[in-house]
């Protein structure tokens, strides 16, 4: 089965304007995609690393990537096809507290 890499952006503003009920709901769909198989967890700290000429590892700390909206989490899931997986991160805190997911098909090396 397919698998999609989701990153999941947020702030706790958007979180804290959205109902409880609908953020239990959300939280209870993680669970179930958790229960499923899904590898999911919160954003740390990120360190950027590079390796030029695969000579010497350079690393920095913070983020390559910047957005209107701090990272909040990644998730690696399995879904039929894009569709699929588009319906199912619908339902995540990020996509229902005001949010935003990005979904990334994983192609095979």
């Amino acid at each position: 089965m397919p698998k999609f890499v989701t990153i999941g952006y947020g702030d706790r503003a958007g979180y804290q304007r959205t109902g409880q009920a609908v953020r239990d709901a959300a939280h209870a769909h993680d669970a179930e995609l958790l229960a499923g198989g899904a590898v999911m967890g919160i954003a740390g700290t990120p360190v950027q690393v590079r390796n030029p000429d695969a000579a010497r590892i350079e690393t920095k700390d913070g983020p390559f990537l910047s957005s209107a909206l701090p990272v909040a989490g990644f998730a690696v899931i399995e879904a039929a096809d894009l569709a699929e997986a588009i319906e199912m991160v619908s339902r995540s805190p990020c996509a229902v507290a005001h949010g935003v997911v990005e979904v990334w098909p994983l192609e095979a090396p």
